[in-house]
């Protein structure tokens, strides 16, 4: 009996979400669930799952998710949480804050892109760097 209830409840956040070809959505979308979007979003997208933009799939606006995967094209702000995946028919513009990047050849990327991950492992590193040196220069002196 309560195994029924659980498996149910944790379905329902696992289902896809789709926008197909020949579909137009103007407004806002917020779901837990993954999205695969075929047809055009114009507006807002934040979820906690996965974002397909398939080959004729487009977005115009602000994306937020914890993973995409981009064959079509985007244009605004795009904030993913972990990695962002462009496949060689990928066409992106905007501003677009990441934590892993990975681009097939043939994508095109015209953006000012942020690396959460990288800046804070960056910033550690020349904080790291800059007390040895200190340390360095205190010793010989």
């Amino acid at each position: 009996m309560f195994a029924d209830n659980k498996k149910s409840n944790m379905s329902s956040f696992s289902q896809q979400n789709t926008i197909a070809q020949g579909t137009t959505y103007n407004g806002d979308l917020i779901s837990e669930g993954d999205f695969r979007i075929e047809g055009l979003v114009n507006g807002s997208l934040n979820t906690s799952g996965k974002v397909v933009i398939g080959k004729t799939g487009s977005v115009e606006g602000v994306l937020s998710c914890k993973n995409a995967d981009v064959e079509g094209k985007f244009k605004g702000t795009l904030t993913v949480s972990g990695t962002l995946s462009l496949r060689a028919s990928a066409h992106i513009e905007g501003d677009v804050q990441i934590e892993q990047l990975s681009v097939e050849p043939g994508a095109t990327f015209n953006a000012s892109c942020v690396m959460k991950g990288s800046v804070k492992a960056l910033k550690n590193e020349i904080k790291t760097a800059s007390s040895q040196n200190n340390s360095n220069a205190e010793e010989s002196a």
